[in-house]
């Protein structure tokens, strides 16, 4: 059995419920079998009941409440609760052992426009607050990997300029010690000193140069892993705005689908038949009141042989 039951919430918001019921009668055939009986319209009985249980047990609750919560709400209004708050499986009708086992939700719907209005507002709403929080994730995140990335390489930079000046001591150190040798005035000394000096000097020249080509190295690997993760944190965004919008598309087209519906519906199978078939009863009662029982259209390039016998007529 199905019912339209008209409700208003605490903060009178009055909404419109299609509920649909399953039900039984439980049947003992050595006792009370005749109950089934003795109440004439049960169906309508059982509908105002139920609609006023759900009625009260609605105006307990605010608009927001009942949306969020409705198909506990309206099963708890029906079948009520046992003492340890969980919802119960049937409603049974006494009177005559009618049993109500579920209850279907098929719609609900605002009675006033601007209730319809502002429930369809809030859920585009929503549908904004959630993309733009989904945007400002993406962004930040882009951000903290950037920062993380230029860390990364301002440390490295460092690490090789230490190692630099470590080097550069060293040659200092050399150099040093190559001036004091020279400084003896040794002919063979000085020569040497000058050699390993210049060794040294090439050793820490090529050593630097390795390490500048490393810093560069890290440099570059650090700038690619930085465009990497931009990419990557911009295809997430689209990949979200994509998404949204996607769901977004599907919700207009359910919107409009169940719009369609309901304006067929509200028109009616008849009506439809009955315009769909206002054209040819028309042109049937024109050629009724002409006399005409029919007629045979045709033009130059495909001829018709016409005979004086009614039945010869091709």
């Amino acid at each position: 059995m199905t019912d339209i039951v008209i409700v208003e919430t605490a903060d009178h918001a009055r909404l419109s419920l299609k509920l649909s019921y399953n039900w039984h009668f439980e049947v003992n055939k050595d006792k009370d079998a005749e109950k089934i009986f003795s109440v004439p319209d049960f169906v309508g009985d059982a509908c105002k009941a139920i609609a006023s249980r759900v009625r009260g047990e609605v105006a307990l609750h605010n608009f927001d409440e009942f949306h969020r919560n409705s198909a506990k709400i309206i099963r708890i209004a029906v079948f009520g609760e046992d003492e340890n708050k969980k919802v119960k499986n049937r409603f049974l009708f006494s009177a005559n052992n009618l049993v109500i086992s579920n209850v279907d939700i098929q719609s609900v719907e605002p009675v006033d426009q601007r209730t319809r209005d502002a429930l369809q507002k809030s859920v585009q709403l929503a549908i904004e607050i959630t993309t733009k929080s989904q945007e400002a994730e993406a962004r930040h995140e882009a951000e903290r990997r950037e920062q993380e990335a230029r860390g990364k390489l301002e440390n490295q930079k460092i690490k090789d300029e230490a190692e630099a000046e470590k080097y550069r001591k060293n040659l200092l150190s050399l150099q040093a010690q190559s001036a004091a040798v020279e400084s003896t005035g040794q002919a063979t000394a000085e020569a040497k000193a000058r050699a390993e000096a210049a060794i040294i000097e090439g050793n820490a020249a090529v050593k630097q140069a390795e390490l500048a080509a490393e810093a560069e190295r890290i440099k570059a690997e650090s700038d690619l892993n930085q465009t990497v993760d931009r990419q990557n944190a911009e295809v997430s965004h689209l990949k979200a705005l994509n998404e949204l919008e996607v769901n977004r598309a599907e919700q207009l087209a359910k919107i409009e689908s169940e719009k369609f519906q309901k304006i067929v519906k509200a028109i009616g199978a008849d009506t439809l038949q009955a315009i769909a078939q206002a054209g040819p009863d028309v042109q049937a009662q024109m050629l009724a009141g002409l006399g005409i029982e029919g007629f045979l259209v045709a033009d130059g390039s495909s001829p018709l042989a016409v005979f004086t016998q009614h039945q010869s007529l091709v």
